[in-house]
């Protein structure tokens, strides 16, 4: 834990996947990080940064490994198999899970060279997403006392 006056350790997540295995792990940890105390922020970039989108979260799905993946109509069926076993074991959905981290202090960020990328703009991304290019996340990064790739 931090000492009085002294600056909050800093945990940083990556999230590069729109998916539901993309999209819980990059926040449930930010958010218990952001509980301990320290200064929480997950960066998505290439295809995560759908899930900071405005209606992204709500399309995450989950792509089984291997030829099942490929099988037309299997992610679907997965994804709700996955969403009656997570509700089941009384975890929040990931609409819910973002607004917690939010509402925690988890700072969300786009990665630029994505944003630009995908040809987004500023009223495409839900609400308090931070743009941050390279540089800007690697001197956060560098400070961290956590730093994961999820």
């Amino acid at each position: 834990m931090n000492q009085p006056n002294q600056p909050k350790e800093r945990a940083c997540f990556i999230c590069s996947r729109d998916t539901m295995d993309g999209a819980y792990p990059a926040l449930i940890l930010g958010i218990n990080a952001a509980r301990l105390g320290m200064e929480a922020k997950v960066f998505y970039t290439f295809m995560g940064v759908n899930l900071v989108r405005k209606g992204g979260i709500e399309k995450a799905k989950f792509i089984p490994p291997g030829v099942m993946g490929a099988v037309p109509g299997m992610s679907s069926m997965a994804t709700a198999m996955m969403k009656k076993k997570i509700e089941k074991a009384q975890i929040p959905t990931l609409p819910d899970l973002m607004e917690m981290a939010q509402l925690e202090g988890v700072e969300l960020i786009a990665c630029k060279m994505t944003f630009d990328m995908m040809e987004l703009k500023d009223e495409d991304m839900i609400e308090d997403v931070l743009i941050w290019d390279a540089a800007q996340f690697m001197k956060y990064a560098k400070e961290a006392k956590l730093c994961l790739f999820t």
